[in-house]
């Protein structure tokens, strides 16, 4: 029988992002995304609940999140779950489950004269989308206009 572990979340980044490299060179980046939930119970009391993921991105999709995104930002990240586990100085087994991270668009149009994200309801489905596939976006998994001058992420991501 076949199984799923997909992730799929749209949340703002609560901090920025933290690159490092492990012992064999390879990057990775590790964030967090605050996603908020919002109801009414049956006495019409408004509840509100926010959930706290830890998210890394390996590679160069490591490298873009590293440069482009920021505390605050919101974005819309794609993955899998996996949870790893560790021993502690003080022996005891540790356990952490985050979200790997396979796409990754960003929901903010960015201020040209301050190189900055903001926030823009009005325009969310178009954002800057990235994947950890090195092969360039097809036009129905890209929300960028294909007739729009390419961006110096674009370049770096050989579009």
């Amino acid at each position: 029988m076949r199984s799923i572990n997909k992730v799929i979340i749209i949340g703002n980044l609560t901090r920025d992002p933290e690159l490092r490299q492990t012992p064999n060179g390879q990057s990775v980046t590790t964030f967090g995304v605050a996603t908020n939930r919002q109801w009414v119970t049956k006495g019409n009391d408004k509840k509100a609940s926010t959930e706290f993921h830890e998210c890394v991105a390996w590679a160069h999709l490591a490298e873009i999140c590293a440069n482009y995104i920021r505390k605050g930002n919101l974005v819309y990240v794609e993955g899998y779950l996996k949870t790893r586990s560790w021993d502690s100085p003080e022996g005891i087994k540790k356990f952490k489950t985050e979200i790997v991270v396979q796409d990754l668009v960003i929901l903010e149009k960015r201020r040209a004269e301050e190189g900055e994200y903001i926030p823009n309801e009005e325009e969310i489905t178009e954002g800057t989308h990235y994947q950890t596939s090195e092969e360039p976006l097809d036009k129905e998994s890209s929300p960028q206009d294909s007739q729009s001058a390419p961006t110096d992420i674009d370049k770096d991501l050989g579009l």
